[in-house]
């Protein structure tokens, strides 16, 4: 009897563990790395919006009835701790896709593990043009609106200014050479009577904002592009403004908008920049609206643009899996290109001709509104419409 005992438990254990490893086989899950303990200005509120994207998933049934498992990696800013992360979430965790990263270098560093390794990656914030076009490969896929994208539509306004003497600031990154290089191109190419006076070359989170501010105004330019961003725009912000680099000279300044960047410069915001940015305040669409009602009634806060961000790459990879009906690599891509959805900027399609999306982006000036630095005349300028023509995206882009 006792025997027969052993024989039963030993049977329902067997059972239970089976029906257990069968319940977790059922889980889809997502590979996600970025750069948390280093931007957790931009990442703390991407992660709440993937999170967000996450539960709304999972609340209307999950990815075809399976539910959807986001397993997070930080890589503290480094990209062969990137390409760690990407290692261990593909062969211990058994991912399907990986996602996200932030720094443009680490971007192509995830890219080029994934495509080593036939492996789907959908890249959420890097900018850089290379990861579509000159470093592209059919592993990966892009959320954001590139350099390429932010430029053209920054130089649609820069380009009716009357300013002829141009100096720019960039992180000396990836990121910030391939900023000011497309933006130098495009505005070059509307105005050709602009002349390029000085650059400067401040390493990306270690500005030393007086000797920058100092070269700068030595060469007496009349506009001034900036690349820099977080705690290095405030430095350099608080610097000009003490020593009047930007007064009667135009700005132009990618991501400063945003208000995970414009937020710390509380009452320091200088007026009158042109930017891309987020003014989450001043968007009246259903998506959006849809969007920021779910995003405070969780977190009580109002969304960054890492919010969007976090959540529509998730909304995508969710998206794509979905279409696919399968894991396997090669089907995910082939759902993923040309492959349209709904984000809280309005639809949105992934190319099939480079994989990157058309998602766009707020353009308007900054303002002091209150004590705090806000967007004012923005408008939305759609991704689609800032792109080059297949026929130069061929000539970009290796062939897979």
């Amino acid at each position: 009897m006792r025997a027969r005992n052993i024989f039963v438990g030993a049977a329902f254990a067997l059972l239970a563990g089976g029906m257990a490893h069968s319940a977790v086989a059922q889980d889809i899950k997502i590979g996600e790395i970025n750069s948390y303990s280093l931007l957790p200005a931009f990442t703390e509120p991407y992660r709440k919006g993937w999170q967000l994207a996450v539960e709304e998933i999972n609340a209307a049934g999950g990815i075809n009835g399976k539910k959807l498992v986001v397993i997070s990696k930080d890589d503290g800013g480094k990209p062969a701790d990137a390409q760690t992360a990407a290692n261990e979430l593909v062969s211990s965790e058994g991912v399907a896709m990986l996602a996200g990263t932030f720094l443009s270098n680490i971007g192509l560093a995830v890219s080029d593990f994934a495509n080593q390794k036939k492996v789907f990656f959908l890249a959420a914030e890097p900018l850089t043009d290379a990861i579509t076009w000159s470093k592209g490969n059919k592993y990966t896929f892009r959320l954001r609106p590139s350099n390429y994208m932010q430029a053209a539509m920054l130089v649609e306004a820069a380009s009716k200014l009357p300013a002829k003497r141009w100096a720019t600031i960039a992180p000396n990154y990836e990121y910030g050479q391939s900023a000011v290089a497309v933006f130098k191109k495009l505005m070059s190419e509307k105005r050709p009577d602009i002349q390029w006076v000085d650059e400067q070359w401040p390493p990306q989170g270690k500005i030393d904002a007086g000797p920058v501010v100092q070269a700068v105004a030595a060469a007496n330019p009349e506009a001034i592009l900036n690349v820099t961003f977080g705690a290095d725009l405030v430095k350099l912000v608080r610097e000009g403004n003490t020593r009047g680099l930007f007064k009667g000279r135009e700005v132009v300044s990618f991501l400063t908008g945003e208000p995970e960047y414009l937020d710390p410069l509380k009452d320091e915001t200088p007026e009158g920049w042109i930017v891309t940015g987020y003014p989450w305040y001043s968007i009246k669409t259903p998506e959006h609206d849809a969007f920021l009602k779910a995003y405070q009634a969780k977190y009580n806060d109002y969304p960054r643009l890492g919010s969007i961000v976090g959540y529509q790459t998730i909304k995508s990879a969710a998206a794509i899996l979905a279409k696919a009906g399968s894991t396997d690599p090669e089907k995910l891509i082939a759902a993923a290109e040309g492959l349209s959805m709904p984000s809280p900027f309005g639809e949105i399609t992934f190319r099939k001709i480079d994989h990157q999306s058309t998602l766009g982006a707020y353009v308007g000036k900054t303002a002091l509104k209150d004590g705090k630095g806000v967007m004012v005349d923005s408008s939305y300028k759609k991704g689609a419409d800032y792109l080059p023509s297949d026929a130069e995206v061929d000539k970009l882009r290796p062939k897979d």
